[in-house]
């Protein structure tokens, strides 16, 4: 099985050594997402809908240029910096995924890159 590298300018550069996503197996791996601007790698200003928002497009933008989209999702896992923030994350993802949303987890973590308050990552179908 080959895999390839999926990049884009759609989406934030990879602050360290990992891609933006994987296509491998008729399946695309996005690394996780955190709510960076990508024409200038800036973490955004804003509360955690809008944060959610900057990170459900960079993950849209890796999943296009992989040929696949949201619509194709099947898995997804949310970290967020604190668990309070659920229901806001949960309202504002669902507008991404009106219809048959994917599986996910959602987990609280201690601290997330540049200090984010949601990081998202998904596994698509190619």
């Amino acid at each position: 099985m080959e895999k390839e590298v999926i990049k884009t300018g759609g989406a934030p550069a990879a602050i360290g050594p990992y891609s933006q996503g994987i296509r491998a197996g008729g399946m695309v791996f996005v690394a996780g997402q955190i709510p960076l601007d990508p024409s200038t790698g800036e973490l955004i200003e804003g509360d955690i809908q809008q944060q959610t928002r900057r990170v459900l497009r960079n993950l849209e933008a890796v999943l296009v240029a992989a040929g696949s989209s949201l619509e194709k999702v099947v898995k997804t896992t949310v970290f967020l910096g604190d668990m309070k923030d659920f229901p806001l994350m949960n309202r504002t993802y669902e507008e991404f995924f009106p219809q048959q949303p994917p599986a996910r987890a959602c987990v609280e973590v201690s601290r997330l890159p540049r200090d984010a308050a949601v990081e998202i990552e998904a596994v698509a179908v190619a």
